[in-house]
């Protein structure tokens, strides 16, 4: 947590400007194309890592679809993840989050900004709710990165904790790509007691289209994905 209190206390005149802007910016979303709002995104993401040299080295860009919308499930190590797939993910991509982190200051308008959505964790009803919205989305080609562990153990290391059936259920009511995201050390910018540059890894893996899924339960999917990112993880650490 040292490099995450760092990174406030060194940037908060850059995290107050981020804040007022992305508020004007919500304010006023026909002035502002989801291109635009995703390069600010970007930017913050940006700004954030030159300070305190944070570095995200991604793999397998060319496994993401060229056309329509996707889900991104990536493992979830900690506060960094999203802006390391952020970082390097050229096309403007939302995300899911839990209503309760939602609030804190610059996220909640980090999140607004690129026009996410929140869930409660526990509330199945509301969470349905805002799948069908996603869905809907989604089929217009919109992207999204949602996380099937539903958290993150603070300093966990690269470990991954089982994948929720549930979370896949967008997938299915929108039929869109699936794309596995295995992330390696994120969790030590942000989530561990290392303190100073880290460079973390983001690999995209092969897409899982919908014509091989479709047939599967949730939960052989999230086996399938969870796998996967496993596997790509030891591969990484063993070479």
């Amino acid at each position: 947590m040292r490099n995450y209190y760092h990174t406030i206390l060194i940037n908060l005149h850059k995290i107050i400007y981020y804040i007022i802007k992305a508020r004007i910016w919500v304010r006023n979303p026909q002035k502002h194309s989801e291109e635009d709002c995703y390069a600010v995104a970007r930017e913050m993401v940006d700004v954030m890592n030159r300070s305190s040299g944070y570095k995200t080295i991604a793999y397998g860009a060319e496994n993401l679809p060229k056309e329509g919308g996707y889900m991104l499930y990536p493992n979830h190590q900690g506060k960094y993840d999203v802006p390391g797939i952020f970082a390097t993910h050229e096309k403007p991509i939302s995300f899911v989050m839990d209503i309760e982190r939602s609030k804190i200051p610059l996220v909640y308008e980090f999140l607004l900004l690129v026009r996410g959505k929140s869930i409660y964790l526990n509330n199945p009803r509301q969470t349905i709710t805002v799948f069908q919205e996603m869905a809907k989305e989604l089929e217009q080609g919109k992207k999204y990165i949602l996380f099937p562990e539903g958290g993150y153990k603070e300093n966990n290391g690269n470990v991954v904790e089982p994948f929720k059936a549930g979370s896949f259920k967008v997938a299915q009511m929108s039929k869109v790509p699936i794309v596995p995201v295995a992330l390696v050390d994120s969790y030590k910018v942000y989530n561990s007691d290392h303190y100073g540059p880290v460079t973390t890894y983001v690999y995209y893996l092969e897409p899982i289209m919908y014509d091989e899924y479709k047939n599967m339960k949730t939960k052989d999917i999230a086996v399938l994905v969870e796998n996967r990112i496993k596997d790509k993880i030891k591969e990484h650490l063993a070479g």
